[in-house]
């Protein structure tokens, strides 16, 4: 399986693990040259930014490394834009969120962190 592929069907995971949890998803794979947003999605009143990580080796560590504080920085700019470009969503919190497809256990593990992180304020809301 091509890592596309991969990334694709950890996504498809996580949407129905959090349409399950009461998510409303408003948007999946939401991309701009700068970047791509996974899943973007209401829980209640909170707006969260997901960003999704599949792993099917730990050939390239565990997913939860990835996040680190450039890639944070860059989910926090394409969520500004976001919030930008879609001026009418109404929320009162917003936050970025991580779930984990983690294939290298038997059966497959969904890790979700919410509030994984906290990179400077958004605007909107």
């Amino acid at each position: 399986m091509n890592r596309v592929r991969l990334a694709r069907q950890g996504e498809e995971q996580a949407t129905q693990y959090l349409q399950a949890q009461g998510y409303a998803i408003l948007a999946r794979n939401w991309r701009k040259r700068e970047g791509e947003l996974d899943i973007v999605a209401l829980e209640g009143d909170a707006l969260a930014f997901i960003e999704v990580k599949t792993r099917r080796t730990l050939a390239y560590g565990a997913g939860e490394e990835s996040i680190d504080p450039r890639k944070q920085a860059q989910l926090a700019r394409l969520a500004q834009r976001f919030l930008d470009e879609n001026p009418h969503i109404a929320f009162r919190e917003c936050r970025f969120d991580v779930v984990i497809i983690d294939m290298t256990a038997s059966p497959t593990q969904i890790r979700h962190y919410r509030n994984a992180f906290h990179p400077p304020t958004l605007d909107g809301g």
